[in-house]
Order: C-alpha cells, then structure tokens, then sequence
C-alpha cells in the first residue's frame, strides 16, 4: 500500500510595513505634541501642519522657447517624482502680448509623503548649497500663514545632471500651512529644520 504525501502550506506572506517618509514621522511622533504645548493651545486639532506644497515655474519671456519648457518640466519631474501640469493666462494683456489661453508657466502640487520627502531634501541638502546663503526671509508669510520660497535656478538640486541645468529657470515652492496664527506656522517650519535667517537684534 503506498504512503499518503502531505503537501506543506505555504507560509503566510508578511505584509509589508508600509513607507512612511522621515518628517511625517517625526511630526506625528514628536514636533505636533511639542507644538501643541509650547504654543499654548489646548485643542490638538489647532497644532499647525503642513497639508501640501505647490511648486510654480513662471516662464516669462521664454514662454515659446521649447528649451526652456523641456528643462523646466524635467526640472520638475526629477525633483519631486510627478508630472507638472501647464498653466495658462486667463485674461488677454496687449503690454505683455499675451492672449487668454497663453501658457505661462507651470506648476504641481505634493501631498502627503512626496511632500514631506521634498522637503526634507529641500532642508537638509538643496539649501546648504546656496551660494552666500545665510537663511530664508522671516518675511515670506501670507496672512493665512502660507510660506514661500523661491530659487533662482535648479543647478543647487542634486538629482539634475550638468547637462540638465544648462538652461537656467527660477521656481517657487509655497508651503501651505493649516494654522490658527502665521507664528504658528513658522513655528512648524522650525520643527522641520526650515534655516530662518537670524534677525538683528534691536
């Protein structure tokens, strides 16, 4: 009589931790309880975060020069991981011989771990590049507490090659901020490492 075989099951797969970027961490574990009492607040739903940023490429006069639009578009695509989307006058402007319709520029939003992955290589690598660079401008706040700023060419970004920055473009990144006070949201960004330049004392 022959034996009976026993097939092994397969052991069960683990499931894969799922990827949560540096800063999110940090803020969730650490700078949100920290914030919510050194600003005084009583209600955790008021401690400042961040919910995205924009980053913005305005064209100017090089609006037609497919060169300039390539670099800035791979720009963009090297530096955050996503496509940007063209964006367009909507009014007609004689001065600037510009019609409604015209692109002039680009832009995209990051959210949740790409934004937090943008910034923290925005900090901690792309900054401390900066020529004569002695902080960002304690002034560049809204009233609403968004943040902006601005560079004036890609060349300080790692992930481009020379040849990709041959073809200088500027671009702004906006930070915008859920806060109850504009000197809450530069309190987050300090949290995360943003470099405020250091104000005279009077």
């Amino acid at each position: 009589m022959a034996e009976a075989t026993t097939t092994k099951k397969p052991a069960p797969k683990k499931k894969a931790t799922p990827y949560v970027a540096r800063l999110k961490a940090e803020y969730n574990e650490k700078f949100a309880a920290e914030l919510l009492k050194e600003l005084g607040l009583t209600n955790a739903h008021e401690v400042p975060k961040l919910e995205k940023i924009v980053i913005n490429v305005g064209l100017g006069k090089a609006k037609e020069d497919k060169k300039t639009i390539e670099a800035a578009k791979n720009t963009l695509r090297k530096v955050t991981g996503q496509e940007p989307v063209e964006t367009v006058a909507k009014n007609s402007i004689a001065g600037f011989k510009l019609r409604e319709g015209n692109m002039i520029g680009l832009k995209l939003t990051l959210r949740g771990e790409r934004m937090y992955e943008f910034m923290d290589r925005l900090i901690n690598i792309v900054l401390p590049r900066l020529r004569d660079f002695h902080g960002v401008n304690n002034k560049a706040f809204d009233k609403q507490g968004n943040f902006s700023l601005g560079l004036t060419d890609q060349s300080v970004f790692p992930e481009l090659t020379f040849e990709e920055t041959t073809t200088p473009h500027g671009m702004q990144a906006v930070f915008v901020v859920k806060c109850e006070d504009k000197s809450h949201s530069k309190a987050l960004l300090q949290k995360f490492g943003m470099p405020f330049e250091k104000e005279n004392a009077k």
